[in-house]
């Protein structure tokens, strides 16, 4: 019996550690250690509740638009005006927080995920004119391989062509996430940690001007992903195939759902949303979302345990490092006691299976691209699927949405401050479901 350690973990926001106990080629023991207290429920203790907004951006490099907007949701349903936000804040908030989901996917397939499958040292041997690839090929002859190394050796497969393709696509991914960002920051202000959404709506009123320099950017992100980032995933499962049959999971999901379609209702459980909020088991048989039923566990988590098995609205943060049993920092929460997948697949898997149109032309026409049934989405290629997929269908989106927007009308709501509330905001991040309470 071995044991394989990895800590760091890299290509990640945050610290994280797998420790696996093997046996005859079997993981017979595997914890994940988030090892690093982070402790914002006590930071955000005791301030004015709109700093919440500002600090949750904190929590996260790689999605602070989705804490930002969870926590504004959370203080919208606070201050009783969840179901009262103008339409151009509404829509404005899902045109940052678009633009943003939909280049984090670019980011996780090309700069977390592809140098497992792509092999940027066989550029040394690139010939060609493409400038692209001219500028990696410098880069290693001159030995300044930090970004790619340290590194595990991957199981390379991709033909050489296909390889230095996405090696070229790679380089242009980090172009595509600028473009990204600059859409995000035309009604945000700025990226990351942007102050433009904030309870009662956003504070940047739509002109012409605006609109129409976001729809310029949102073309460009949309050609990437019709054009480079799905064709480059379906070259990936070609040449990996096996991969559908890895990494199945609970296949237990879950969805909060994201991008509000109307605000009139001020349950976030059940408004119309693009991406639908509800849980989904293997049958893909859909259950309605309850957030009752969520819980956070700390049996293995260097905390007290007397504040084990709460609602997140009731949980609190008292830490206990040492603790018997206990390897991690990080909280385990569960739904109905049980373990859920949440991220795009989820997503994706709640928003299909409600019937949604687009999503079912989406998820049946990548399937049938690569002869595999439904249950292949539960793998490792399927993950990568269905990232991709979801950049498509939120990108797909932003056009029309920008054209809805209203210039010149208001994009915010007053609202007195009451003296006590309780809320709740949840929403979905690049990687899952996300949720605030106060």
């Amino acid at each position: 019996m071995g044991k394989i350690v990895i800590d760091p973990v890299t290509r990640i926001e945050g610290h994280l550690k797998i420790e696996c106990v093997v046996e005859n080629g079997v993981v017979k023991d595997a914890r994940a250690t988030g090892n690093m207290f982070r402790g914002l429920e006590l930071i955000l203790r005791g301030r004015d509740p709109r700093d919440a907004q500002i600090i949750a951006q904190r929590i996260c490099g790689v999605c602070p638009q989705s804490h930002g907007i969870a926590a504004t949701l959370n203080l919208d349903s606070a201050f009783g005006i969840a179901d009262k936000i103008p339409d151009n804040g509404r829509i404005i908030r899902n045109l940052i927080h678009g633009a943003h989901v939909a280049q984090d996917h670019v980011l996780h397939f090309y700069h977390l995920a592809a140098l497992d499958y792509v092999n940027v040292a066989d550029v040394a041997k690139y010939e060609g004119n493409d400038s692209q690839l001219n500028s990696v090929k410098d880069f290693i002859q001159r030995g300044a391989l930090g970004p790619f190394l340290p590194r595990y050796e991957g199981d390379y497969r991709l033909p050489p062509e296909v390889n230095q393709q996405a090696v070229a696509h790679y380089v242009k991914a980090l172009e595509i996430r600028r473009i990204g960002h600059e859409a995000v920051s035309i009604f945000s202000g700025k990226i990351p940690h942007s102050v433009g959404v904030v309870p009662g709506g956003v504070t940047s009123v739509p002109t012409v001007d605006n609109i129409m320099a976001y729809i310029w950017k949102i073309k460009i992100l949309q050609d990437f992903i019709n054009n480079v980032y799905i064709p480059d995933v379906l070259a990936v499962a070609g040449a990996y195939l096996d991969y559908a049959e890895i990494g199945a999971g609970c296949k237990n999901l879950l969805s909060y759902g994201m991008y509000d379609l109307d605000g009139k209702n001020p349950d976030y459980a059940t408004r119309e949303r693009l991406f639908k909020q509800g849980t989904i088991g293997a049958d893909l048989k859909t259950a309605p979302l309850d957030t009752g039923r969520i819980s956070e566990q700390v049996k293995h988590s260097w905390y007290e345990d007397s504040i084990s098995g709460r609602h997140p609205s009731q949980g609190d943060t008292k830490p206990q490092y040492g603790k018997k049993d206990a390897y991690s920092w990080v909280k385990a929460p569960r739904y109905d006691g049980n373990v859920y997948e949440v991220g795009p697949l989820a997503r994706v898997a709640v928003t299909y299976a409600k019937g949604d149109p687009v999503m079912k032309e989406l998820v049946e026409g990548s399937l049938k691209q690569l002869n595999a049934p439904p249950a292949v989405l539960f793998s490792v290629l399927g993950r990568h699927l269905a990232r991709a997929l979801s950049a498509k269908f939120i990108a797909d989106q932003l056009e029309g949405w920008a054209l809805q927007l209203k210039p010149g009308q208001p994009a915010y709501v007053e609202y007195e401050l009451p003296e006590e509330a309780t809320g709740m905001g949840i929403i979905e991040g690049s990687r899952g479901a996300l949720g605030h309470w106060i």
